[in-house]
């Protein structure tokens, strides 16, 4: 049991029925990717404390993971059902959410400071407040040296660094991280799990999603976790359209918020039972 007082309150991102199918390659016949998704992220509060969330979402390879995260982002309708957001609980618009994919989709022919300032001008602010934006993300990530070099010149995580801030700049609640430790080495890898939470705790109802195959490093970090699968007929072969099977309150567990959360007892019971889980998904 955690030993931080805490509360859920509001609710900020609602899933409900979400349902995607697409036509397979060979045969034509529509087949469900995503069947009766539903999920919700509420507000997390502690005394005197900023706290935002770190939702991981994990799954098996195939399983659709890829499709919620555009279904959630906006840049992608559903079939059915629909991802509201905010305070307000509205519908989620395309861009609304920012998404760092694998390969930090930068302009190569701009700076860092280029690509910072075409996001800022392209999420609707003036030049001059995109470069104000932009000098602020480059001092907090300690890219300020590097905002005249061009993608090609940085590093794996110096790239990232330099996405993430891309889309902090258009949307700066909600973020989406799509299998960020893949290619990371260990120093790397352990430099973007501190970034992603020094990102949630920036504001009160800031909100990562981290999807990834990696059990470990999401538990590291998260405070809840989001296992998505498939269900199976009689004869144990999966039905198409996946869900989310199960979710996994850490704080309740007391595995986050610590300085060592994979060094409690419970952690490595958890990481056990997912990756359990995965292979039988």
């Amino acid at each position: 049991m955690s030993n931080f007082v805490y509360a859920r309150t509001e609710t900020i991102m609602s899933i409900e029925d979400v349902s995607v199918a697409y036509p397979h390659p060979v045969t034509g016949e529509i087949v469900p990717v995503l069947k009766g998704v539903n999920a919700t992220v509420q507000n997390i509060t502690r005394p005197d404390t900023t706290q935002g969330q770190i939702v991981a979402l994990v799954g098996p390879s195939g399983v659709g993971k890829t499709t919620l995260l555009k279904v959630m982002s906006g840049m992608a309708a559903p079939d059915t059902g629909c991802v509201f957001v905010g305070e307000d609980l509205h519908p989620v618009g395309c861009g609304e959410i920012g998404v760092v994919g694998q390969k930090y989709p930068l302009l190569v022919h701009r700076t860092v400071l280029g690509n910072l300032v075409f996001a800022g001008m392209q999420a609707g602010l003036t030049r001059k407040e995109a470069k104000e934006a932009a000098a602020g993300y480059l001092e907090e990530f300690n890219l300020t040296e590097h905002q005249d070099k061009f993608p090609s010149q940085l590093s794996g995580g110096q790239r990232q660094r330099v996405a993430i801030a891309q889309q902090l700049i258009c949307s700066t609640t909600f973020i989406v991280f799509d299998e960020p430790f893949s290619g990371l080495d260990v120093v790397s890898e352990r430099k973007a799990r501190d970034l992603m939470v020094r990102i949630s705790n920036r504001a009160e109802h800031n909100t990562v999603f981290v999807v990834t195959h990696n059990v470990t490093s999401a538990i590291s970090i998260a405070d809840t976790v989001w296992l998505m699968g498939r269900d199976f007929d009689e004869q144990n072969k999966p039905i198409p359209g996946s869900r989310i099977m199960r979710t996994i309150d850490l704080m309740e567990l007391g595995i986050c918020w610590r300085a060592n959360p994979l060094e409690t007892t419970a952690a490595a019971g958890v990481i056990r039972d997912i990756k359990q889980q995965m292979e039988r998904l």
